[in-house]
């Protein structure tokens, strides 16, 4: 879809799905006046019908949730917010074929690891005239940082991203026992589940590797796992037993030849009862690039000080925030983008246009 003369702006926005990443991207929409919120998708029959600054905590916005996907498409919003916690590539393909922009955070960069799906989502592209983009905080935003990061550079031997954090409180059971959380330590299928798991950290190394013009020759994800000594109560409700994964360090590296030229690693660990009991520097992103010179990037996410929170889980509000805001700031450069999948690497630098505070 072209881009929109000034004058046509707002842009108008179909939200997808209102979990916690789709709830922060409702709220961006309501307060941003470049966008408009014009429908939104339900999966939860629960949450149908129902207003969608309700189901957002905010004031009500004038537009009930639905999960009639074609009345949606009838509404010629200018880009879909697919938020879900899984892409489904068969929605799509629909939205896509149907001249809809989509920008999402539903594990999607390059979209490698749909296999078929991805030549679908491109034909689906084609036929639309529409654009695809994915980002989040990591993979994505991270990637994007080191990328500018080594412009500054005339060698580069070697760029490392490290994403470190304690997800006690993170309330994600569908994305992470995937990856190896609650498995049996001697479980000898963890480090094929860690690598599915985890399998767009992939594509973003492609990503990165293009932004580099080298064309990789391999890709290996590694990992290593600490165990809780006691059951382990996590938000859910989900319990991880004595002896199982707590903590997982993954590391996703690309070669040419024989070395390693980029590198995403992620080290994520549960409660107090770790063993061993990986020490965090620090919580947050440190971003490497090894050459002429060597520039390092420390990324650190607190709360600003009108920050109201009663709970550290209210805190997670902030995970939330910083994985929603990438791609909703996006949709403008998305929609004037040409048709296909789009990376950072593709678009213009992405603008925080109408998020200003007023005071």
């Amino acid at each position: 879809m072209t881009s929109k003369p000034d004058e046509q702006f707002p842009l108008r926005i179909v939200q997808w799905t209102t979990g916690s990443v789709g709830k922060r991207s409702v709220r961006a929409v309501a307060s941003n006046p470049t966008l408009e919120l014009v429908g939104c998708y339900a999966w939860s029959p629960d949450k149908v019908g129902r207003d969608v600054g309700e189901l957002a905590g905010i004031d009500p916005l004038g537009v009930a949730a639905t999960d009639d996907i074609d009345a949606l498409i009838e509404l010629q919003p200018d880009c879909v917010i697919y938020n879900p916690m899984w892409p489904d590539v068969d929605h799509l393909v629909h939205i896509l074929s149907a001249g809809i922009n989509v920008v999402t955070t539903a594990a999607f960069i390059t979209g490698h690891t749909f296999g078929d799906g991805r030549d679908r989502i491109i034909e689906a592209c084609e036929r639309g005239g529409t654009t695809i983009f994915g980002s989040g905080i990591n993979p994505g935003f991270a990637e994007m940082m080191a990328i500018m990061s080594s412009t500054i550079c005339d060698r580069i031997d070697k760029i490392t991203i490290t994403e470190s954090g304690d997800s006690t409180l993170y309330d994600s059971p569908a994305t992470e026992m995937p990856a190896g959380f609650g498995q049996p330590i001697d479980n000898p299928d963890l480090q094929a589940m860690t690598a599915e798991g985890t399998g767009v950290f992939r594509e973003a190394l492609l990503m990165m590797a293009d932004a580099l013009g080298v064309e990789l020759d391999e890709v290996r994800c590694e990992a290593e796992y600490a165990q809780t000594t006691e059951d382990l109560d996590l938000p859910g409700p989900w319990r991880i037993e004595k002896g199982c994964v707590a903590g997982i360090d993954a590391r996703w590296r690309g070669f040419v030849g024989e070395r390693d030229v980029v590198e995403i690693r992620v080290r994520w660990r549960k409660g107090q009862t770790l063993e061993p009991d990986w020490k965090l520097d620090t919580m947050g992103y440190e971003l490497e690039v090894q050459g002429q010179p060597t520039v390092k990037t420390s990324i650190q996410l607190l709360p600003p000080p009108d920050f109201a929170f009663e709970t550290l889980a209210d805190f997670m509000v902030l995970g939330m925030i910083i994985t929603a805001m990438p791609a909703v700031n996006a949709i403008a450069a998305v929609v004037a983008a040409a048709p296909g999948i789009a990376t950072y690497n593709d678009l213009p630098l992405t603008l925080p246009r109408g998020v200003m505070s007023a005071k």
